[in-house]
C-alpha cells in the first residue's frame, strides 16, 4: 500500500471520504495544463445546478446549514451539534436532503427544537417549509420514485416537475415527440416541465436567459476562457457548440455537440461538461448537470484500444439473438483517463466508467465514446487494502488469493468491456422508443452492460488478446459479482427495505436470476459455516452460460421494448434483497466498520506566476480537506 498518500481524509455516517491522484499531470505542457484548469472552473461553477434539481429547497437549506455551521459561536462538542455536523456534511455529499444512492431523505439526529436554537442565535429566519422539509417524515420522503404502482412523478421530490402528474407528464412529451424521425433530440432533457397560471404545462429552459441563466452565464465564462488554450481545432468547435447550446438551449445543437464529442477522439486532454444522466428522473427524460475533466492515461488506453479494435468481433459472437446485433459496429472509441476534477453529479460520489452519448441513434451513426477512470478504481483499491472484507466473506484461502491477485484487473477489465461495448452494443427494432422501458429502462441498459462484460470476462479471447493472463483470472470476478449482488451490496439498504437505486437494482436481478438457474443446475449455493452464509461455486462454465443467457433475454427485451417482460423481470429478480442475508450482512459488515459509500474530495489547482504576473506553471494541491473544500465552493 502507498503510504506516502493519505487517500482516506474524513469519514462520518455511512461514508468515507478519499482523495486521488492526478499522475502525469506534472508532464502536461503548460498549454495543456491551463486549457485543464479553465475547465475544472466551467466545472465547479455548475454545482448549485444540481442541489436545485435534486430538490427545491436544497440550496436554502445548505445555505442555512453553512451558516450556522461557520457563524455559530456556542458549544460545538455535545452530541447535538456533532449530529447537526454529520447532516451538513451528508448534505454535501448528497448534493441535498435526500441520500445520493437511495435517494430516500435521511433524518437528522437532532431535534427540531435544537436547530431552531441555532438559527435564532445565528440571526436566521425561514419558512416553516424548510422545517418542515427537514424534520417531517412525511414531506418530500424520495427525490426519485420508480415504483411502477405509484405516480412516479407527482410522488418524486426532485425539482424536474412542479404540480404534474406522471400522465400529464408522458402525454407532454408523447405529443410533441416525432416517432418517425430517425434522428430524435432528447426531449425534455434540459427543462423544468411545470404549469403556469392558466394551468397549462410549460417547459423552463435552462439555457442563458432561461432557467439556471447565472450558473450557465459563469460556465460559459470559463469554456471560452478554456478555448484559447485548446489543443485544436476540433476542440475549439466542440467548445463553440456547447456554448451555443448553453445559450439558445436548443436540444439539436446539443446533438451536434455530442456528434463532435463523440468524433474527437485524438485529444489528449477531455471533459463531460452538462445536462447528461437521467436516473434522477423516473421517466428517463430530465438531465441532471455534471462535469469531469480529465486526459488520457497514454499507457493503459492500449487495453481499451485492444478490445474496441475488436468490437465487430465480440457483437458477431454475443449470445443475443441476430435479429438484436449491429450488422456494422461504428465509431467505438475507448480509452483510460485519467480523472483532473469531478463536478456536479459526479462529485463527491463518481462513477468508475463512462459511456456516452447517450442518444441511440448517435451511437447507431456516429458510435460512441467509453471511459475507464482507472485513478479513480485504483484510489478505491488504494483505500481498501487491510480492510478485512475478503477475510470476513469469503469461505476458502484460495479464494481470497484469487481476490487479492486478480481483483483489481479484473474489475478494470469489467469496467472497460461494461462502458467499451456493453452500452454500445446490440440495436433497437424499427420503431421502438429508447425510453419505452420507462422507470426499468435503466436497471435493464446497466444489467445489459454488465452481463456483457461478465460473459465475456471468461472467453478465451481475452487470454488471446492479452487483456487477462491466464484462464482463471475470470473466476474471483464472477464469485464477487454473485456475492455482491445478492449480499455484501445491501449494506447500503436499511433492515427490511427494498433496492431502489438502478445500478444496484441492476447487480441484484444478475446475481438472484443466475443464483436461482445455478442453485438448480449445481453451479453455485449458499453454505452455512459458524452461522455465516458464503458462497460456494462449483461450476464456473455453468454461471457462464447463465450470464450469457440472462444477456439474450435482457437484450430483446430492450431491443423489443417490451415493457411487461422487463418489469416482471426487475421486480421478480432486483427489487426484494433476501432478508436472511441483508440481516447477516449488516451484522458482519457493522464491526469491520467499512464505509459502504466512498466520495472524493478534488486536488487544487493553483496558478504560478513570475515576478511580471505571467503564468508558468499550475500545480496540484492535495492537502484541502473536506470541509474546507465544500465551504470554498460555496462561498465561490
Amino acid at each position: 500500500m502507498d503510504t506516502s498518500f493519505k487517500y482516506s481524509i474524513d469519514h462520518f455516517a455511512d461514508i468515507e471520504i478519499l482523495r486521488y491522484k492526478v499522475p502525469g499531470f506534472e508532464q502536461l505542457t503548460l498549454q495543456q495544463k491551463l486549457f485543464i484548469y479553465h475547465l475544472t472552473e466551467a466545472a465547479a461553477a455548475g454545482r448549485d445546478i444540481l442541489f436545485d434539481q435534486n430538490y427545491k429547497y436544497n440550496l436554502e437549506i445548505r445555505h442555512i446549514l453553512e451558516t450556522i455551521y461557520t457563524q455559530y459561536d456556542g458549544e460545538r462538542n455535545t452530541a447535538e451539534f456533532k449530529a447537526f455536523e454529520t447532516y451538513l456534511k451528508r448534505v454535501w455529499f448528497s448534493n441535498g436532503i435526500h441520500h445520493h444512492y437511495s435517494t430516500l431523505k435521511f433524518t437528522p439526529d437532532f431535534s427540531r427544537d435544537y436547530f431552531t436554537s441555532l438559527m435564532q442565535q445565528c440571526g436566521i429566519e425561514c419558512e416553516f417549509e424548510i422545517l418542515d422539509a427537514i424534520f417531517n417524515p412525511t414531506v418530500d420522503t424520495k427525490r426519485v420514485n420508480l415504483d411502477p404502482d405509484a405516480d412516479v412523478i407527482a410522488s418524486s421530490a426532485n425539482n424536474y416537475y412542479s404540480g404534474v402528474t406522471t400522465a400529464e407528464a408522458e402525454k407532454f412529451y408523447g405529443d410533441i415527440a416525432d416517432s418517425s424521425d430517425p434522428a430524435p433530440i432528447s426531449y425534455g432533457m434540459n427543462s423544468r416541465l411545470e404549469k403556469d397560471a392558466d394551468g397549462r404545462l410549460i417547459e423552463r429552459v435552462w439555457k442563458i436567459g432561461g432557467l439556471y441563466s447565472h450558473y450557465i452565464a459563469v460556465i460559459v465564462k470559463h469554456l471560452n476562457d478554456a478555448k484559447q488554450f485548446a489543443e485544436n481545432d476540433a476542440q475549439k468547435h466542440i467548445i463553440d457548440l456547447l456554448v451555443e447550446f448553453y445559450t439558445t438551449g436548443d436540444l439539436k445543437k446539443f446533438d451536434e455537440y455530442s456528434i463532435a464529442w463523440v468524433q474527437d477522439t485524438e485529444s489528449r486532454i477531455d471533459f463531460v461538461n452538462g445536462f447528461i444522466e437521467t436516473y434522477g428522473d423516473a421517466l428517463g427524460l430530465k438531465a441532471s448537470w455534471e462535469s469531469i475533466v480529465n486526459f488520457k492515461n497514454l499507457e493503459a488506453t492500449q487495453r481499451t484500444h485492444t478490445i474496441s479494435s475488436n468490437a465487430q468481433w465480440f457483437e458477431d459472437h454475443s449470445p443475443v439473438d441476430t435479429r438484436f446485433k449491429k450488422t456494422e459496429v461504428k465509431g467505438v472509441s475507448a480509452k483510460v483517463i485519467t480523472n483532473a476534477f469531478l463536478a456536479g453529479d459526479c462529485y463527491p460520489a463518481t462513477p468508475i466508467g463512462i459511456n456516452l452519448p447517450n442518444a441511440n441513434w448517435i451511437r447507431q451513426v456516429y458510435g460512441s465514446k467509453s471511459v475507464t477512470i482507472e485513478n479513480i478504481m485504483n484510489a478505491y483499491s488504494e483505500a481498501s487494502k487491510g480492510n478485512g472484507f475478503a477475510e470476513e466473506f469469503y469461505l476458502h484461502p484460495a479464494d481470497i488469493e484469487a481476490y487479492n491477485k486478480y481483483g483489481f484487473i479484473t474489475d478494470v477489465l469489467h469496467t472497460d468491456l461494461h462502458e467499451c461495448l456493453g452500452h454500445g452494443s446490440g440495436r433497437l427494432l424499427d420503431g421502438v422508443s429508447q425510453d419505452a422501458l420507462k422507470s426499468f429502462g435503466a436497471t435493464l441498459e446497466e444489467a445489459r452492460a454488465d452481463l456483457f462484460g461478465l460473459y465475456y470476462m471468461a472467453d478465451p479471447k481475452m487470454v488471446e488478446l492479452g487483456l487477462l493472463p491466464d484462464m482463471e483470472a475470470y473466476k474471483p470476478a464472477y464469485y464477487r459479482y454473485i456475492l455482491n449482488g445478492m449480499m455484501t451490496q445491501l449494506i447500503r439498504i436499511p433492515l427490511g427495505e427494498n433496492v431502489e437505486e438502478s445500478h444496484m437494482r441492476n447487480r441484484q436481478l444478475i446475481a438472484s436470476w443466475v443464483y436461482e438457474k445455478g442453485s438448480a443446475n449445481g453451479a453455485l449455493k449458499w453454505v452455512e459455516k459458524d452461522g455465516k452464509h458464503y458462497l460456494e461455486v462449483y461450476d464456473y462454465d455453468k454461471m457462464r452460460a447463465l450470464f450469457g443467457e440472462l444477456l439474450a433475454e435482457v437484450q430483446r427485451i430492450k431491443s423489443e421494448g417490451d415493457y411487461e417482460a422487463g418489469k416482471n423481470l426487475v421486480e421478480t429478480y432486483g427489487i426484494l434483497p433476501d432478508a436472511t442475508l441483508h440481516r447477516e450482512v449488516l451484522e458482519r459488515h457493522k464491526k469491520l466498520d467499512i464505509a459502504p459509500y466512498k466520495g472524493f474530495v478534488n486536488p487544487v489547482y493553483h496558478l504560478v506566476k513570475d515576478a511580471d504576473g505571467n503564468i508558468t506553471d499550475v500545480t496540484l494541491d492535495y492537502t484541502e480537506s473536506y470541509t474546507e473544500q465544500m465551504l470554498r465552493y460555496s462561498k465561490k
